[in-house]
């Protein structure tokens, strides 16, 4: 695939059974992929939220897209409950993973850091312990004491989706101080970016951006998405949509009103 594409083309990369990971809403969430990856009936995904998933997580679910779901929590904020991910939950439709903020960071910064686990302490005595098969207690090795602590397996995403304010003709990608994303994108094997524009210097190079920009290495694929988050906001350039957020929360509460609320806004590019 060509490092700048289309919006369509990128939703064609992601394989079906694909462990995807996506930012919370209020950091920079790729919705116009999302909507893309729904019209191509994309099936059996396993979507991890780096931390929380909000109407991403809602319409990929409510759509059909997913089997596994982890995450810190899925919500629509004042809106709401999730609708569909909910329904989802009670009808035993989809597999959830129940994680915590601090472990689904730690479980990422392990395959960040090319390790196979990271220990995490404050998960002790909590039920999401109590039903995490796949996390270890140990001892401390280096206490004489007993002194429990958590074990978390490392977590590489096939793909990391993100969207960015601006990226250069290199394909390196500014994020600015969302450093989730720069967490996301180590860890993952690739990572697919749709940005609002395109600029000729290199973000490498200025003094200002340097910092707060994803090199091109980490980079599987780029397009260029304007109000690539809405109805999520993209701080500093666009506000959420509240109104249309809202809808959705009211449309999806029954499947007929989800999919029409789908076929009105799930064309958008």
């Amino acid at each position: 695939m060509p490092l700048h594409t289309s919006i369509d083309d990128l939703a064609e990369e992601v394989p079906d059974n694909a462990l995807i990971v996506l930012p919370p809403d209020y950091s920079n969430v790729p919705m116009a992929v999302v909507f893309a990856l729904i019209r191509r009936r994309i099936k059996d995904l396993y979507v991890l939220f780096a931390p929380i998933g909000g109407i991403a997580g809602d319409l990929l679910v409510g759509a059909g897209c997913v089997k596994t779901l982890e995450a810190a929590a899925i919500t629509m904020g004042e809106a709401g409950l999730a609708p569909r991910f909910s329904e989802a939950v009670q009808m035993n439709a989809i597999e959830v993973k129940d994680s915590t903020c601090p472990a689904i960071h730690a479980a990422l910064q392990a395959s960040e850091k090319g390790v196979p686990f990271m220990p995490l302490r404050g998960l002790i005595g909590s039920d999401v312990l109590k039903y995490r098969d796949d996390w270890r207690v140990i001892s401390n090795p280096f206490k004489q004491k007993d002194e429990p602590i958590v074990l978390l397996p490392a977590i590489q995403p096939d793909i990391a989706l993100i969207h960015a304010p601006l990226a250069d003709r290199f394909g390196n990608v500014w994020i600015g101080k969302r450093r989730e994303l720069m967490t996301m994108s180590h860890a993952a094997k690739t990572t697919f970016v749709t940005v609002e524009k395109f600029q000729e210097e290199n973000l490498l190079e200025g003094e200002l951006t340097a910092a707060g920009t994803l090199p091109n290495l980490y980079i599987g694929g780029i397009a260029e998405a304007k109000n690539g988050c809405w109805p999520l906001g993209l701080p500093g350039l666009y506000p959420p949509d509240y109104n249309a957020i809202t809808e959705y929360v009211e449309a999806a509460e029954t499947h007929s009103g989800f999919n029409k609320w789908l076929e009105s806004n799930g064309n958008r590019k």
